[in-house]
């Protein structure tokens, strides 16, 4: 087996040197980059087609949910190891929709982030125990884990969901279509549905939402 390439997306300096450390520490394991933001993961991932990409939850502009769910379409050899402060049903979840096989507490990540790539590199899944739990917990009330009810938070579209985010970090309309490469009409129309689908009217509601559905931090 040759080189194993990885890529972290966190937006925090200090937590990527410290990773990539630990990462590089294990022979045949190589960082190939690093990415500040969801939406720079993604690129990146196109580009380099990673073996591994561990990704951060709470990143600005994209956050790791969204982000990994484009990676998978780029790159579908790519296997994801998310990380997240927290953990939810709702939010386990998601990251299994994503597509990912790993996740796990950044509070674990120590003891856990080498043998979760270790798994990783073999396809093989590798969750933390408390997401394994609700996992089994809910094929046991439910039959399957994908059959929780629908919320609110699945009928946005994955576009929707990015828009939510970068208005929740205070963007404006006209940026938001900058950022995206759209024109500010169709932005607009977008944050249009988006209140209409949530049933709220201000930004301030939208942000409220947003932190509450892990979108972004509070």
């Amino acid at each position: 087996m040759g080189t194993l390439r990885i890529m972290i997306a966190d937006d925090h300096d200090l937590v990527r040197r410290g990773l990539k450390m630990l990462l590089e520490s294990h022979a045949g394991w190589k960082v190939c980059a690093e990415a500040h933001s969801g939406r720079e993961a993604v690129e990146m991932a196109e580009e380099l087609r990673p073996d591994i990409a561990i990704m951060d939850i709470s990143m600005p502009e994209l956050n790791g949910i969204e982000a990994a769910r484009k990676i998978k379409k780029l790159s579908p050899n790519t296997e994801m190891l998310i990380l997240s402060m927290h953990h939810t049903d709702q939010l386990v979840r998601e990251i299994i929709e994503t597509g990912a096989k790993g996740y796990i507490i950044k509070s674990d990540s120590d003891r856990s982030l080498v043998a979760a790539v270790e798994a990783l590199a073999i396809h093989k899944p590798f969750f933390t125990s408390c997401a394994t739990e609700i996992m089994l917990e809910s094929i046991r009330n439910r039959g399957t884990v994908s059959e929780v009810p629908q919320t609110v938070r699945d009928r946005l579209t994955p576009r929707e969901r990015e828009i939510v985010q970068l208005l929740s970090e205070g963007k404006s309309s006209k940026e938001v279509a900058v950022i995206l490469g759209i024109s500010v009409k169709t932005s607009e129309t977008h944050r249009a549905n988006i209140m209409r689908k949530l049933e709220i009217h201000s930004v301030s509601q939208l942000v409220r939402y947003a932190v509450r559905n892990q979108i972004v931090e509070a």
